[in-house]
């Protein structure tokens, strides 16, 4: 079963890469991109687009950096508690069992 996912993500992995190649192949066009304050030099379409997608995955992963931590601290504290809450349950099934004997 794990065989047959990362052979579908391979085959999905090729499929969009292939894809981008015919993109970046049929969009030759070179475009100056004017920032108002700013004059890019010109390249092409597909370079444009490709840093607007790495721009924009950055800023998704700098937007989601708070809400990651908040997890990860909320998770190490739920931790913590279930150690010791395991530890206090272990302490008390072995004082059941001393007061039995």
């Amino acid at each position: 079963m794990r065989w047959i996912k990362g052979l579908i993500l391979a085959v999905i992995l090729l499929i969009v890469v292939l894809v981008g190649i015919l993109f970046a192949v049929n969009n030759q066009q070179t475009i100056a991109l004017n920032l108002i304050w700013l004059e890019l030099p010109a390249v092409s379409l597909s370079v444009w687009l490709l840093a607007t997608l790495v721009f924009g995955v950055i800023l998704g992963m700098l937007a989601m950096l708070g809400v990651y931590v908040r997890l990860k601290a909320t998770l190490a504290r739920s931790q913590r508690q279930n150690k010791q809450q395991r530890k206090e349950l272990d302490s008390l099934r072995t004082q059941e069992f001393k007061e039995l004997a």
